[in-house]
């Protein structure tokens, strides 16, 4: 690039004192509202994350090769930046600030690192799981709704372990899915299907992320869930999950997923629930009715969120494609 043709800000004698202000000059350029907006703040804080821990040149090494190590154990099967994100909290935050939910809707969570494409749709009442050693379970489930209509043909992911604790891509002889499946809300905006009873499991601990939660003196666990993710055209993206009450791991999850209405007790199929799913009475039952939001909602309650949040930071902002950037005018 030829100097003279950019009119780039000029930057000298460069101090701890003024050099955030230098980045964000020459960053300026960008013509990119969000992106200039996102860069700013992110130098921002940065900067005074260093210069508040006076952080050493040491420790920012050893910062960049921990950053280098979660990269490079990372697969098609294994991500350790999102298994970073969850741990740190960054992942329930982000989907909370951008999948905003109205009272009554369904609360989102987090992805978690294991959820794959390669799910099979499978039929009404099919079983996703082959786990022998499972305890059987059957799961009857509607969507709806903020209106309380149901809502036909939502196209629905589902994802859980096995009896043990992994995932089917934890395995090394791993051939296919098995835990998982996608399935359509009826015209109804009913779904069901058979699996397995949800245990406990501690997410993956022998890279980085590992290390970091034991020198934190924190579990790798999580308690006792199933995944969901919903998805139809005129409707916000859901991804959610379901935890067991009184799982050992209720109030410490690893990864900082459990809300107090995603919390759901394991039931038994009474007499007419045996007839009608054709399981035996008492079979372990799992109901639940999934509220879903509509962008047109999700749009208007995320731009009035971002906001009232910034201008209690008094930040003055205006609200472009649903994101904030400043307002300058």
């Amino acid at each position: 690039m030829d100097p003279s043709l950019v009119k780039i800000p000029p930057m000298k004698d460069l101090t701890v004192d003024n050099i955030t202000e230098n980045v964000i000059r020459i960053n300026s350029l960008c013509r990119d509202e969000r992106m200039k907006y996102v860069l700013e703040r992110l130098v921002t804080h940065l900067h005074d994350f260093a210069r508040e821990t006076r952080l050493s040149t040491t420790e920012w090494m050893t910062g960049l090769q921990f950053l280098t190590e979660v990269g490079q154990i990372c697969t098609d099967v294994r991500q350790e930046f999102i298994l970073l994100s969850d741990i740190l909290g960054l992942s329930l935050l982000v989907d909370s600030i951008d999948h905003p939910k109205p009272r009554g809707s369904t609360e989102g969570t987090v992805l978690g690192p294991f959820h794959t494409h390669e799910a099979e749709e499978l039929a009404a009442g099919a079983s996703m799981s082959h786990d022998p050693h499972g305890q059987p379970l059957l799961v009857v489930c509607t969507v709806k709704d903020t209106a309380g209509n149901p809502v036909p043909d939502v196209k629905v992911d589902i994802w859980e372990t096995d009896s043990t604790g992994h995932y089917d891509v934890q395995y090394p002889n791993h051939e296919g899915p098995d835990g998982r499946c996608i399935m359509r809300s009826d015209a109804d905006g009913v779904f069901w299907f058979r699996a397995i009873t949800p245990v406990p499991y501690p997410i993956p601990h022998d890279g980085p992320v590992g290390r970091l939660l034991k020198k934190l003196g924190r579990h790798p666990f999580r308690p006792s869930h199933m995944h969901f993710m919903f998805e139809k055209a005129g409707f916000d993206h859901l991804i959610t999950a379901l935890y067991l009450r009184n799982d050992p791991y209720e109030t410490s999850d690893a990864v900082f997923g459990v809300k107090d209405s995603l919390v759901v007790d394991i039931g038994t199929a009474g007499p007419e629930v045996a007839e009608k799913y054709g399981v035996e009475e008492g079979h372990a039952l799992l109901r639940y009715e999934f509220v879903l939001v509509s962008d047109e909602e999700t749009r208007a309650l995320r731009a009035r969120n971002s906001k009232e949040a910034l201008d209690r930071l008094g930040r003055r902002v205006k609200i472009v494609n649903g994101l904030p950037v400043p307002d300058l005018d």
